[in-house]
């Protein structure tokens, strides 16, 4: 199925579009249950709106967009949901491989690869690859991530580095951390949006959303529209960013 589709009504042009949207995705196995659906019905679903949330990106111009997909917590799961949200994974890296070209869309993924099954990694190393030029919307999923893990790895990296005299302990500020990080590519997210109305951040890009604008919606991530995106967009633009200043 193709990411993109007709849109539906036309959206306001004045709007102050963050360059850097991440998403957690919740709710979609609570969605599935809520109508007698078993929750891996919810999970795929859930795929349908990372489609529609893709679209939105590339229609408002918002140059990246980071999808908490699976969290280095969600291996305590059933093991039939685990084969599914990987078989489901698998496909989506699969089936939406040529899209991305034909999008000039770039993916990229963050996380730990340990635990990962070889031929998911197979499949996600080749779409990296295939759309490693490509200079559109960047496309990065959070897969096997937590974000305790992720400086966890940072400090090891810059401890490794003072150990070989490379780097001196003075030299270790925040820019240095940023540059160890999953996320070293990247600009720190201006608006994070979490569905399926929890009030917390589930271990989810911590140093990152320092001063992210957050945006939280009851609605499970499966019905998460399109209309529900620009809300979120336009809600972002209403606001006044300080940044610790006046």
């Amino acid at each position: 199925m193709p990411i993109f589709r007709r849109r539906k009504k036309p959206v306001t042009t004045e709007l102050i579009v963050p360059k850097h949207v991440a998403i957690i995705m919740d709710g979609n196995g609570r969605w599935a249950q809520a109508r007698g659906l078993p929750r891996i019905e919810g999970h795929r679903q859930g795929a349908q709106s990372v489609r529609r949330a893709c679209e939105v990106c590339v229609e408002m111009g918002v140059q990246v967009l980071t999808l908490y997909c699976f969290s280095s917590e969600n291996w305590k799961r059933p093991k039939e949901e685990l084969d599914f949200l990987m078989k489901l994974l698998k496909q989506f890296l699969t089936q939406e491989s040529k899209t991305l070209l034909e999008k000039n869309i770039r993916l990229t993924v963050i996380g730990r690869r340990d635990g990962l099954p070889s031929d998911v990694l197979e499949e996600m190393d080749l779409a990296i690859a295939k759309s490693a030029s490509m200079t559109g919307l960047h496309l990065c999923l959070a897969i096997n991530y937590g974000s305790r893990q992720e400086i966890t790895d940072a400090v090891r990296s810059i401890a490794r580095e003072v150990r070989a005299g490379t780097l001196a302990p003075d030299q270790i500020d925040e820019t240095t951390i940023s540059q160890h990080l999953y996320t070293a590519d990247l600009p720190d997210p201006d608006l994070l949006i979490r569905t399926s109305g929890e009030l917390r951040l589930s271990n989810y890009l911590l140093w990152q959303i320092s001063y992210s604008e957050l945006w939280i919606t009851k609605r499970a991530w499966p019905e998460f529209s399109r209309e529900d995106f620009l809300s979120a967009i336009e809600d972002y633009s209403k606001r006044h960013r300080r940044f610790g200043g006046l």
